[in-house]
């Protein structure tokens, strides 16, 4: 494994890759923490709530970013969803209503949901060849 970082492009990509999950799942334990705060007793159904919009968010967007990630320029997309997320983390101290976490963690799973299958896109597999290589 170490051999594959010694590619200065690679290791810069999986770095932004390992920071970004860092990012995310980090952010998604102080929203639970902000959902416990902000609802109290009812905390396990705003939880619950959450972590079901959070699936949601999967279930649908990787996909749709999956038949995208081809047709749009995948550096400038993988730093478009890391500043999105960096957005939601910085709206954390504004946050004072449950909606709000709703949306937070909404828009926050589907840019995680988004750069994975971008990040895999950008990765190129020698031993699968490509549309141009097959003609």
């Amino acid at each position: 494994m170490i051999e594959v970082l010694a590619n200065r492009t690679y290791r810069h990509l999986f770095l932004a890759q390992v920071m970004a999950l860092i990012g995310t799942g980090l952010a998604t334990v102080v929203l639970g923490l902000l959902a416990d705060d902000l609802a109290g007793q009812d905390a396990g159904a705003v939880l619950g709530t959450a972590l079901a919009i959070k699936m949601v968010a999967y279930v649908f967007v990787a996909p749709l970013a999956g038949a995208y990630a081809n047709r749009l320029p995948r550096r400038a997309m993988l730093v478009a969803l890391d500043l999105l997320r960096m957005a939601v983390v910085l709206a954390l101290p504004w946050v004072d209503q449950v909606w709000q976490i709703y949306v937070l963690i909404f828009v926050l799973q589907s840019c995680s949901a988004a750069f994975t299958p971008t990040f895999q896109a950008t990765i190129p597999d020698p031993a699968r060849p490509t549309w141009e290589t097959r003609r």
